[in-house]
């Protein structure tokens, strides 16, 4: 009865009712499943970076494979924006969901087909080079496929509840990866190092496979976003989104790119370089640093939901803050502990140093899909998103692993990832403060994102049933 009488207060309004909750649990889950297969594929490469170094590039030692791992994971993403310019302006232009698909399909297939390759012992350095191809296919499809994933999920999703439904894709995110280390776990206890070096390490890429197929069933199930939907009635799509995009919202893309460096270098050090870092650089042995981390990402999903649904209540801006004044602040302690933790193998210490990077990462995650969409009109939101958070992921998450790592190794300081992931924040910090406060906001008839410095959120009254609008 609740939410008849809600559709009926938007109809009276003027406005399009909200899609039925069951509607946005479908949107919501095909959205997430494409980014849970993009970090499923990290979650693979992060966790066996030095034997995928001596199967593709004939790595004589396990760092010297690792950094080859993380070089190829670092090209790649060049291509990353460009994929961005693409999809991100087709999908304002001919509607989301079709470049979901598409997305997809590019992303899931190139995974499974890395596991098909012949290695460096059978072609030579043409397995180095049809591994780039594939990863460089891969990131293309990548930079239309977080944006437009996070655009589908908040043009679903009531205002009021903005934060919670977008929690739910960074919780793909932290499942794909969970999988795809979890996996290679797997193979690695049950099969053992030489099984793995020899043909096991294909086992986790094929998975990816059926993984696709189910992302591109679910995906082809939903109709495009109401929002989306609307324009398109009213005839208001842009027949050039990209310049429209570069000529008006150019500020937006600006302070995004910045928000999302901190979350980026924390993102990557915590995914695919801590496990290394841990076993190689400060020298904690055995499987306890992966299963550590493993079980900080449980810890993870189960924070990431409530934090969302708390930033619905509280505002985005209070968390988005929290996250990046302890980003200055605990690093360096953090990754003392964990050297510490080392020398004398203590994996209480240990855990106590990763779990200061992972919650300031949860905060910031938890609240990422509903805050950076409200920076964009609906006409340009799917091209804004995409470009400024792949030109970010390009040059500071991708690269990061490949960067701390030679630093490391050319001074000899264990710091160098604290040292860059304080960087990080202090350049988060500037957009953060200037970000107006979007929580309840609705993203229907946003120009640009100064739009919520002269409207607040209308808020229920006690025991009524009338809500905010419907973004």
């Amino acid at each position: 009865m609740a939410e008849e009488a809600l559709s009926a207060s938007h109809q009276e309004k003027g406005e399009p009712a909200e899609a039925p909750p069951e509607q946005i649990r479908k949107a919501v889950a095909g959205a997430a499943m494409g980014n849970c297969i993009e970090w499923y594929d990290f979650g693979v490469f992060g966790f066996m970076p030095a034997i995928l170094g001596q199967v593709f590039f004939n790595a004589s030692s396990t760092s010297e494979g690792a950094l080859a791992t993380f070089a190829v994971l670092a090209i790649t993403f060049i291509v990353r924006p460009f994929g961005s310019f693409v999809f991100g302006p087709l999908g304002d232009k001919i509607g989301r969901q079709k470049v979901l698909a598409l997305t997809i399909i590019l992303m899931s297939g190139s995974t499974f087909v890395i596991g098909l390759l012949p290695s460096y012992a059978t072609i030579g350095p043409a397995a180095a080079v049809l591994l780039i191809l594939l990863r460089t296919i891969q990131g293309f499809s990548a930079g239309g496929e977080y944006g437009g994933a996070a655009t589908f999920i908040a043009e679903y999703a009531p205002a009021r509840r903005r934060g919670f439904w977008g929690s739910w894709l960074e919780f793909g995110t932290l499942v794909g990866f969970a999988m795809g280390a979890g996996f290679v776990t797997i193979f690695t206890v049950v099969l053992g190092d030489e099984a793995m070096r020899e043909w096991g390490w294909r086992l986790p890429f094929l998975i990816a496979g059926p993984l696709g197929i189910v992302g591109l069933y679910l995906r082809n199930k939903l109709e495009d976003t109401p929002l989306f939907q609307e324009i398109e009635k009213k005839d208001q799509v842009e027949k050039s989104p990209l310049k429209a995009l570069l000529k008006k919202h150019w500020t937006s893309i600006l302070h995004l790119i910045g928000i999302v460096v901190m979350l980026n270098v924390a993102d990557y050090i915590v995914i695919t370089y801590l496990e290394t870092y841990l076993k190689d650089v400060v020298g904690f042995s055995g499987h306890a640093p992966l299963l550590i981390i493993l079980a900080t990402i449980a810890l993870m999903l189960v924070l990431i939901v409530p934090i969302g649904m708390l930033s619905d209540r509280i505002g985005r801006k209070p968390i988005l803050i929290a996250s990046c004044a302890s980003f200055l602040v605990l690093p360096i302690p953090a990754f003392s502990l964990m050297g510490a933790a080392a020398d004398d193998q203590n994996g209480w210490q240990l855990t106590l140093g990763v779990l200061m990077i992972a919650v300031p990462l949860v905060l910031i995650l938890a609240v990422l899909a509903a805050t950076l969409p409200a920076m964009f009109p609906t006409q340009e939101r799917y091209g804004g998103f995409s470009i400024g958070y792949s030109v970010s992921t390009a040059a500071f998450g991708g690269t990061a692993s490949y960067i701390i790592g030679s630093l490391v190794n050319a001074t000899g300081d264990n710091l160098w990832p604290a040292y860059y992931l304080m960087g990080a924040a202090a350049i988060a910090a500037i957009p953060i403060l200037l970000l107006p406060e979007t929580a309840g906001v609705s993203l229907r008839g946003i120009v640009n994102s100064r739009i919520a410095r002269r409207r607040k959120p209308e808020t229920a009254t006690p025991g009524s049933t009338s809500e905010l609008p419907a973004s």
